[in-house]
C-alpha cells in the first residue's frame, strides 16, 4: 500500500511538469538562431544598441550561441519603430526630473519549416534627470537600451506563448488520435 501511495505521489509531482519559458520557446524558433537588427538610416547609433540589447537577450533567456543565417534554424529580424522621450516628472519650479523612454519593436521570425510571424512589441524605462537639464547620451543611450531589452522579453513572451499553443494543438491531436483508435 505504502508502495502505491508513494508511486502515486510521485506520478503526481512528475505529471506538474513546470516547464521554463525558453522550453517552450526552443520549440518554436529551435536551438540554432540568427538575430537581423535592421538598422535605421534615420537612427542608426539607436539601431546598434537595440541590436546589443537583442543579442543580450538571445544569449541569456535561450542560453543559446548566435549562429549564422545559413546553419540557423530561426532567422530573427528585429527593426525599431519608434523611439520617444516623455516628460513624467516636475519639480515645483516646472522642471521636468524624470523621462518615459518608450521604444517600439518590430520583430518578425521565419523557421527553416516556412512559419512566418510578425509582431511589434512595446517597452518601456523611467529614468530620472538632474532639474533644468538636458538628457545626455549617456541617459539616453541606457533608456534605450533598458526600454529595448523590455520591449525584447514581450518578444519573447509572444514566442513563448505561441510554443504553448502549438504544443496544446499537438496534445489535442494525440488525445483525438488515441480515441479514434479506441473506439
Amino acid at each position: 500500500m505504502r508502495q502505491l501511495f508513494f508511486l502515486l505521489t510521485l506520478f503526481f509531482f512528475v505529471g506538474c511538469g513546470y516547464k521554463p519559458s525558453s522550453f517552450y520557446t526552443k520549440r518554436v524558433l529551435g536551438e540554432n538562431i540568427h538575430v537581423d537588427t535592421k538598422i535605421s538610416r534615420q537612427d542608426p547609433k539607436n539601431s546598434v544598441v537595440v541590436k546589443d540589447a537583442v543579442n543580450e537577450a538571445v544569449v541569456g533567456r535561450f542560453g543559446d550561441k548566435l549562429s549564422d543565417k545559413k546553419s540557423a534554424d530561426t532567422n530573427l529580424i528585429v527593426s525599431i519603430g519608434s523611439v520617444s522621450f516623455t516628460p513624467t516628472v516636475y519639480d515645483k519650479d516646472g522642471y521636468v526630473i524624470a523621462y518615459k523612454t518608450r521604444v517600439t519593436l518590430n520583430a518578425s521570425f521565419k523557421t527553416q519549416n516556412n512559419v512566418t510571424k510578425r509582431f511589434s512589441t512595446v517597452g518601456e524605462y523611467d529614468f530620472p534627470i538632474e532639474a533644468n537639464s538636458v538628457i545626455s547620451d549617456t541617459k539616453r543611450f541606457e533608456a534605450i537600451k533598458n526600454a529595448s531589452a523590455d520591449a525584447i522579453n514581450e518578444v519573447i513572451s509572444k514566442i513563448s506563448i505561441m510554443g504553448m499553443m502549438s504544443g496544446n494543438r499537438q496534445k489535442k491531436a494525440i488525445r483525438r488520435d488515441i480515441k479514434i483508435y479506441l473506439e
